[in-house]
């Protein structure tokens, strides 16, 4: 297939280029003419490799976005908020400067429900964030609902559980020992690869309704917390994490796991796979990790965030 040169492709703008962005970069090569906002000039050289062009700015400095404006009619939005306060002010300060937009999807995160008491999740269930990540989270998405009903801009909103894969497993948790809670106490946790995550980003830009519609961005896996850990240890030739009932886990585990291990809720992926026709390549954990167990990872690798 001949590609179009690339001043004829339509523009986008990809805000947050961490490891998820860095997948889905070459996916949007062949399609756009994209442009990646960095904080840090280091990386210029590392996201014209894969196809982007650079903007160095920081959503924290709104003075160094405004070469954003009218630069690109399709937005991409991974970048997470800010580590404090009850308000995302970076997608405040992103959506001050872009003014306008044809087409934005947001990532956001499954942690905007808050604990479900282990029920299934669907996307119209009422948000009751319980910690101040998902709050912010909140905020965020109301913040470009309210931006894109003045801009006319077709909003998508993908609400993301743990992202895993195989430099993202808790691989560095299981070789410390770090206790899971006992079978009766435990939470279900839900689930997405990385490259699945990505090839949803992209799907969402063509064939997402918009409005501000929320679609669950999770594969087909029931299972968990303490499960997971188990699934990951056997696939590795780890030792399973010991086990411990909830009052005794608490003075075990950083207050960031609790407030994991404190939600539970199943996940619905109904209108991912009926609106955006999406086909997993991992469509469980069970099948990604006989694939990754496969191959080797290293000791101390990223744990990816339960949820």
């Amino acid at each position: 297939m001949i590609q179009a040169p690339a001043f004829h492709r339509p523009r986008l703008l990809i805000v947050g280029c961490g490891d998820v962005g860095m997948r889905l970069l070459p996916l949007l090569a062949a399609r756009f003419r994209v442009f990646a906002l960095t904080s840090q000039p280091e990386r210029r050289a590392e996201l014209r490799a894969l196809g982007a062009v650079p903007v160095v700015a920081d959503l924290d400095r709104p003075a160094s976005l405004l070469r954003l404006r009218g630069l690109a009619d399709w937005v991409v939005h991974l970048a997470p908020p800010q580590p404090d306060g009850a308000m995302d002010r970076r997608t405040r300060h992103l959506v001050a400067a872009l003014g306008k937009a044809t087409r934005l999807v947001y990532v956001s995160t499954s942690g905007v429900y808050g604990d479900c008491g282990g029920e299934l999740v669907r996307e119209t269930r009422p948000v009751a964030p319980r910690n101040a990540r998902a709050r912010r989270r909140v905020d965020a998405e109301r913040v470009l609902r309210a931006w894109a009903l003045t801009a006319g801009t077709r909003l998508s909103i993908l609400r993301v559980p743990g992202i895993y894969a195989a430099e993202r497993l808790p691989i560095k948790r299981l070789e410390q020992g770090t206790p899971a809670l006992r079978p009766e106490d435990d939470v279900y946790t839900n689930h997405i690869h990385a490259d699945d995550l990505a090839r949803i980003v992209l799907l969402s830009l063509f064939r997402a309704r918009g409005a501000g519609r929320v679609v669950h961005a999770v594969d087909d896996t029931r299972m968990k917390m303490g499960e997971y850990f188990d699934a990951v240890a056997d696939a590795f030739g780890l030792a399973r994490p010991p086990r411990l009932p909830r009052p005794e886990l608490q003075a075990a585990v950083t207050p960031t796991l609790l407030s994991f291990m404190s939600e539970s809720r199943r996940l619905d992926n109904t209108r991912l796979k009926r609106e955006l026709r999406v086909r997993l390549r991992y469509p469980d954990v069970g099948s990604a990790l006989a694939y990754l167990g496969a191959a080797p990872v290293q000791s101390g690798t990223r744990n990816e965030r339960p949820a």
